[in-house]
């Protein structure tokens, strides 16, 4: 049976392991293609534990967690994520980040992915924010690991009040399968006023 929860604060702690490992294995598909390591994304994932107002939306099939979905307060995020919002003249503490959102390929196309913007955008405005923002990877249309089945995520984000802003950018540093070491990824920003 699937089950949707959400998890704030603190209680996020107890699904951090399993959490790193679902990343990974989302994470590794295209368009990330990221090759990544537990170590790494457990420390990652101990950002939102001490975050008082994170919101994880988590998915589980049975005890299994097979989807989930993060937000935080965008002063809480990292400096990549928080800086290219501060330059354009923004205050940050009234803008939401959506993080993440990753769910097992068996269980798409069962509308999760607008429970996860739904619950973020209820969870944001709850807490009073005035904007929402996530960021993309931004990969050419010609990427020669781009499946032929490959279906962007846009319509889902464009109907949930996102645009993308052009030229608000920033880049984070990931080991790509097939690369020897990090390279930056252009990553770009989608938001929306609440």
């Amino acid at each position: 049976m699937v089950t949707v929860t959400v998890l704030t604060g603190s209680s996020v702690i107890s699904i951090i392991p399993e959490l790193a490992k679902l990343r990974i294995e989302v994470f590794r598909d295209y368009p990330y293609l990221y090759e990544g390591s537990e170590e790494y994304e457990q420390k990652y994932l101990r950002r939102y534990a001490e975050s008082e107002q994170c919101i994880v939306v988590v998915v589980k099939d049975d005890d299994k967690i097979v989807g989930a979905s993060t937000g935080m307060p965008l002063a809480d995020e990292a400096t990549e994520v928080v800086e290219p919002i501060r330059k354009a003249g923004n205050g940050v503490h009234e803008w939401f980040y959506f993080a993440e959102s990753i769910l097992l390929t068996e269980y798409r196309g069962r509308r999760l992915g607008h429970r996860f913007f739904v619950e973020r955008l209820n969870h944001a405005v709850d807490y009073g924010y005035k904007r929402a923002c996530f960021c993309a990877v931004a990969r050419p249309d010609d990427h020669p690991l781009r499946p032929s089945n490959y279906q962007p995520l846009i319509t889902l984000w464009k109907r949930h009040g996102f645009n993308k802003v052009k030229g608000l950018e920033t880049s984070f540093a990931w080991k790509e399968i097939g690369e020897e070491h990090e390279t930056d990824k252009v990553m770009e920003y989608w938001v929306r006023e609440l």
